[in-house]
């Protein structure tokens, strides 16, 4: 999981928030946050990065493990919901 790379299914947006990243889907009411902090930003559903760099950067900056557990959970919930897509 950690070599692929995400964009956002059709009809989603997504936008940089004090405590990540807000999703909004046009099909319906639907709203989803990523409690990120500054991990990520909406940059990286563009497909050119993947979570290998986002685990380096945890690594780097001597944060929790669980830190990137819980984004890795996270992705795949949004990727299940249908909000990104994983490829």
């Amino acid at each position: 999981m950690e070599n692929n790379k995400y964009s956002l299914s059709p009809g989603v947006q997504v936008r940089k928030e004090d405590f990540g990243l807000l999703f909004y889907s046009k099909d319906g009411p639907f709203l989803f946050f990523l409690y990120s902090g500054d991990l990520l930003d909406c940059d990286f559903f563009n497909g050119e990065l993947t979570l290998r760099g986002i685990k380096k950067r945890v690594e780097r900056d001597c944060l929790a493990v669980g830190v990137f557990l819980a984004l890795e959970r996270s992705l795949e919930q949004l990727r299940q919901k249908g909000i990104i897509v994983e490829f």
